[in-house]
């Protein structure tokens, strides 16, 4: 509008148009063109120009702007058929929309949302009475576009499209790992890869999901197959490794997108809800859409692949999904930092035994230490019955679980909200206050939004701050209610704190079975236990070669240390140098060098971030010092070791979070 109000402009530049010819042209026959770049302007072009078409009908504003010039001219081929009719066609996901569109025609079932949405934007616009249709058709008459011709033979259309979207509006890492696989192909390759195997997973996914989701699923697919985790903003240039690897190894180009079609349906089942099978869709509808834990989706993938070939039952997969989830929401009840979850998610395939699967994961799971492990039933109880779970994210899906544990015939929830039996309002009824007695406020500043005083009802206007005797014994009060939470509130004749504290303590009971902790023996633990890794020489050198660890005192403080490190995580790793030893977890967070009257530590960290209220460590920066970091400390009395640990366990936290 801008451009065709403005006669001092004579032409408005909108990008180029990078193709390749399809195929051999002759006198009686064009080749299409194959687009590389610049699809959206065509395709924003294309519906726009429609859109005109229709409103301007048989009048011409401008020259060259009929309806049957616009259509003759930019949008159809009149003497050609079917497909050729149209001078652009989209890729299978849009294509009938757009022919629908062109062709005046109704929308077809499965339409393209984006191209109905973009064209009926138009023509609202275009036919609105403050829209002047000349400066429209003055406007784009001024267009310009650059069109940059390539020959398969002798440009490389990936290079060419990668540098030209290297600035502006980022492509969706799904089309870029999509153009660099078929761009470079012969046409019919491509066209069978597209149609065979990409399609497929276009219609899979779904419109939206596709749109919002494929990129989530091609980072977890490179996990698996790269046993590292791709930054969300690098997913295209991992996949570019991984591919060309896999090409190198003698792999095709049609495997590998069948390969992560394979993968994408299992992403699919259980992320987008299309599991068939009833018992794994509830299960993976309470793990990915209710608790929305996509972090265990690449553990999870790889586990279903094995039980697509037949590796483990169906029983078996139910149950390994069914420890991730009381795994995931133990820790979420308990607080537990999530920082590191992609990685421990990410490593749990290298430590199953597939001949021992379920075994040696219930192992896995039990073995987890510090900020990776698994809440025992103690702690769960404990921080289940204390837990704000009215301000919790799951709390709905906390209520939901209990309500429905055990019953055959399942209670959806989504109509019910949660309800406070004793009420939130500060104010307290004089009622409440003599139900819940003298310190009527330090109960209910206590145990409000705690779990033995919330429960679901579809009546919360109704019971308000009702006293607890009205709320039981009005119409739909909690005498007739049909829900299994309310049994309890019912039977109970007085509502104080002890009311409160028992129903949370049966409630935390019961949450222990809904989410159970791993059922495994000590000796089961044992038989999988993996071997801490240790260099091979580690005994020769630690008595033979290092003079100071053959003193009696220095050795006892080493193992006492050394046990506490070591202790912190199952993947802590001991590395015997020359005159130090290195322990790792990403890489070295604490590095021991044996004195003549103890160990000095070298903690890897900067001084100024190591919290030290007794004043213990040294800043070594720049003193040429044996280890790794900025921090020293001295360990010469064994009565150190509980100060000194949370100072190495600074920096091992530092360093996993």
């Amino acid at each position: 509008m801008r451009v065709g109000t403005n006669d001092s402009i004579s032409v408005h530049f909108i990008g180029s148009i990078v193709y390749v010819q399809g195929g051999h042209s002759s006198v009686t026959l064009e080749a299409p063109l194959l687009v590389i770049d610049g699809q959206q302007r065509l395709t924003t072009l294309t519906i726009l120009l429609e859109a005109l078409a229709r409103s301007v009908g048989e009048t011409e504003p401008v020259d060259g702007f009929s309806a049957k010039k616009i259509r003759h001219n930019f949008l159809s081929n009149p003497l050609e058929v079917e497909d050729r009719y149209y001078k652009l066609l989209l890729s299978d996901n849009d294509k009938e929309t757009l022919k629908a569109v062109v062709r005046n025609a109704d929308f077809p079932k499965e339409y393209s949302i984006r191209i109905r949405e973009n064209f009926e934007f138009f023509l609202e616009r275009i036919t609105d009475k403050k829209t002047k249709i000349e400066q429209v058709c003055r406007g784009l008459a001024k267009l310009m576009i650059v069109d940059i011709a390539l020959e398969r033979e002798q440009d490389n259309p990936q290079l060419i499209f990668e540098s030209m979207n290297s600035t502006g509006k980022a492509l969706s890492e799904a089309d870029l790992i999509r153009n660099y696989i078929l761009m470079g192909l012969e046409p019919k390759l491509q066209k069978d890869i597209y149609q065979d195997l990409w399609r497929p997973m276009e219609i899979e996914f779904g419109q939206e999901a596709y749109g919002d989701q494929f990129d989530d699923f091609m980072r977890h697919y490179l996990t698996i197959k790269m046993g590292d985790i791709p930054r969300q903003s690098e997913v295209y240039e991992a996949f570019k490794e991984y591919s060309q690897g896999f090409f190198a190894d003698g792999g095709h180009v049609s495997n590998l997108v069948a390969d992560i079609r394979k993968y994408s349906q299992y992403f699919v089942s259980m992320g987008l809800g299309a599991e068939k099978r009833p018992k794994l869709k509830e299960l993976f509808d309470d793990l990915f859409v209710d608790m929305n834990y996509s972090v265990s989706m690449p553990f999870l993938m790889d586990v279903y692949s094995d039980f697509d070939q037949v590796h483990i039952t169906e029983a078996e997969f139910a149950e390994i999904v069914g420890l991730v989830e009381s795994y995931v929401f133990r820790r979420s009840i308990c607080q537990i930092p999530t920082n590191s979850m992609n990685k421990t998610f990410a490593e749990f395939t290298r430590h199953l035994d597939k001949e021992n699967y379920l075994p040696s994961l219930r192992a896995h799971f039990a073995s987890l230490k510090t900020y990776r492990r698994f809440p025992t039933n103690d702690e769960f109880e404990i921080e289940f019955s204390h837990r704000n779970v009215y301000k919790y994210s799951l709390g709905k899906y906390l209520l939901r679980k209990i309500e429905n544990h055990d019953k055959k015939e399942k209670v959806s929830v989504d109509n019910y909200t949660i309800e406070h039996v004793m009420p939130q309002n500060p104010n307290l009824s004089q009622e409440w206050q003599k139900e819940l007695g003298v310190n009527w406020k330090i109960v209910q500043d206590k145990y409000l939004h705690t779990i033995g005083n919330l429960t679901l009802t579809g009546y919360n206007p109704e019971y308000s701050d009702k006293s607890f005797s009205e709320k039981k014994s009005m119409k739909k009060g909690f005498l007739q209610s049909p829900l299994k939470l309310n049994a309890l509130i019912a039977k109970t004749e007085v509502w104080d704190e002890e009311a409160i504290v028992k129903r949370g303590k049966e409630l935390a009971k019961e949450a222990v079975e809904i989410w159970p902790y791993v059922s495994i023996t000590a000796e089961e633990i044992a038989k999988f236990k993996p071997k801490q890794v240790m260099s091979q020489d580690v005994r020769d050198f630690s008595v033979n070669d290092n003079e100071y660890l053959s003193r009696k005192h220095v050795r006892e403080l080493f193992e006492a240390l050394r046990k506490e490190v070591l202790a912190i995580d199952l993947d802590v790793s001991e590395t015997f140098l020359k005159h130090w030893i290195a322990y790792k977890a990403e890489t070295n967070f604490v590095d021991v060098v044996p004195k003549a009257k103890g160990l000095r530590l070298s903690i890897n960290m900067k001084y100024k971030e190591i919290i030290d209220p007794k004043g213990v460590t040294e800043d070594i920066s720049g003193k040429g010092r044996w280890g790794n970091g900025e921090v020293s400390v001295h360990f010469r009395n064994l009565d150190e070791l509980p100060y000194v640990m949370t100072l190495i366990r600074q920096s091992y936290d530092k360093q996993i979070n």
